[in-house]
Formats: C-alpha cells, sequence, structure tokens
C-alpha cells in the first residue's frame, strides 16, 4: 500500500520531525494533536475547556482538509496531565462526537510537550466520495 503524508495549516504544524497525518489505504493516523498555536509554538491558554477545543478542532481541521469529517474518526488515544478533568473533557469531547463516538483510550501521563494539559491522536477512515462504480 502507498503512504501518503497530509499536512494542513488547520491543524498543529509541529517542528518536530513527524507528519501530521499519514494516509495508507483508507485508514488516516492522525499524529498527537495539542493545543499550540503553530505561528508561536506557544499553548493557546490556561484553561483546560479551551485547550480540550483546541485540540478537537485541530483533529477536525485535520481531517476536513483530507475530505472528510470529524465522524469519520473511528479511534482516538486522549493523554491527560490531570485525570481530575477527566469528566470535563468528556463533556466537551461529547460535544465533537455526540452520536456514535469513536472508541477511546484515556491515559492520564505526568506532562506533555509545552506544557499542555491535553493531546489527542486520532485515527479516520477515508472513504473516496466518488466509487468507482461496478
Amino acid at each position: 500500500m502507498k503512504k501518503e503524508t497530509l499536512a494542513t495549516a488547520k491543524g498543529f504544524v509541529s517542528p518536530s520531525p513527524l507528519s501530521q497525518a499519514v494516509r495508507v489505504g483508507n485508514l488516516i493516523f492522525i499524529s498527537g494533536q495539542i493545543p499550540v498555536d503553530s505561528s508561536t509554538l506557544k499553548v493557546v491558554s490556561a484553561e483546560f475547556s479551551v485547550q480540550a477545543r483546541a485540540v478537537l478542532e485541530n483533529i477536525k481541521g485535520i481531517v476536513e482538509a483530507a475530505g472528510i469529517s470529524i465522524h469519520n474518526v473511528v479511534k482516538t488515544t486522549v493523554f491527560l496531565t490531570d485525570m481530575t478533568r477527566f469528566q470535563e473533557m468528556n463533556e466537551i469531547y461529547r460535544e465533537y462526537f455526540p452520536v456514535a463516538p469513536p472508541a477511546r483510550t484515556c491515559v492520564g501521563v505526568k506532562e506533555l510537550p509545552r506544557n499542555a494539559q491535553i493531546e489527542i491522536e486520532a485515527i479516520a477512515v477515508w472513504e473516496d466520495p466518488y466509487p468507482a462504480k461496478a
């Protein structure tokens, strides 16, 4: 299978040696998104809710740039530096995935890059909007 890297300004553009997203077959693997402004490389806010929404907006922007929707996300892994934020994260997450949410793992971690409080990686299924007709 062919491996294709994807990049968009609608997600965090990291200076680290990684691809923002990689498409292999009909799967898109999205690197962990942190709530950092790509131009300043600073966390967007100290407020957890702002950080969580920024990360989910990054994921939404990446899948939309690939020509699909956030509803094509089938798996996420959430990393939190403070597990007492779990319920708050769930409430915000539900705004983005109100019906049939993706499979998910949530892990408490000691720290994240740039002192972010949350990071989310995702896997989405890419569906050709113009499939070949038999």
